[in-house]
């Protein structure tokens, strides 16, 4: 072989290498790309459901005495459907939720909590919260603020476990 053809061959294995690296380059930077997107998505998804809590607190009645209250809150700007408010069981029964329903935009709605919570109470603190928020996902906030969404999007036609109404 000739030293000519000793540098083709050289320049072609130096051409093939760059076009692999770039290829490669390439589709790390799509990954990453792809990530931010998603994160981007998560964000946009979370956003309302962010703003969305729910606490007892205690409230004077109107004859003085005093009355544990649920409170709901929707700060975003979209109404909130379907919310519960999953009461603790004792171990052995049955787990009951206080429902709520519809929470407008920007309004503070409120539910009795259980008479016999009062006696335990020492100061406003959050509680789990379920709802679904206007883009049709489902959200559960815990007592620790944790803001969980079910993987599966609510559609007219099904129910909170994704699966078919009716």
């Amino acid at each position: 072989m000739a030293a000519t053809d000793w540098i083709q061959a050289g320049a072609d294995a130096f051409a093939a290498l760059g076009t692999v690296g770039a290829f490669g380059v390439g589709l790390v930077l799509f990954r990453r790309e792809h990530r931010r997107e998603e994160s981007h998505a998560e964000d946009s998804r979370r956003a309302q459901a962010a703003k969305v809590s729910a606490w007892v607190a205690v409230q004077h009645a109107r004859d003085g005495k005093p009355e544990l209250m649920f409170h709901v809150h929707n700060a975003s700007d979209m109404p909130i459907y379907e919310t519960a408010l999953p009461l603790p069981a004792r171990p052995g029964e049955e787990a009951e939720s206080e429902f709520v329903g519809l929470v407008p935009p920007g309004q503070t709605i409120q539910r009795p909590a259980p008479a016999d919570w009062l006696s335990s109470y020492y100061s406003p603190e959050p509680v789990q919260l379920e709802f679904l928020d206007s883009a049709g996902w489902f959200w559960t906030r815990d007592e620790q603020g944790f803001l969980c969404r079910n993987p599966e999007r609510m559609s007219p036609d099904t129910n909170r476990d994704g699966k078919p109404a009716g």
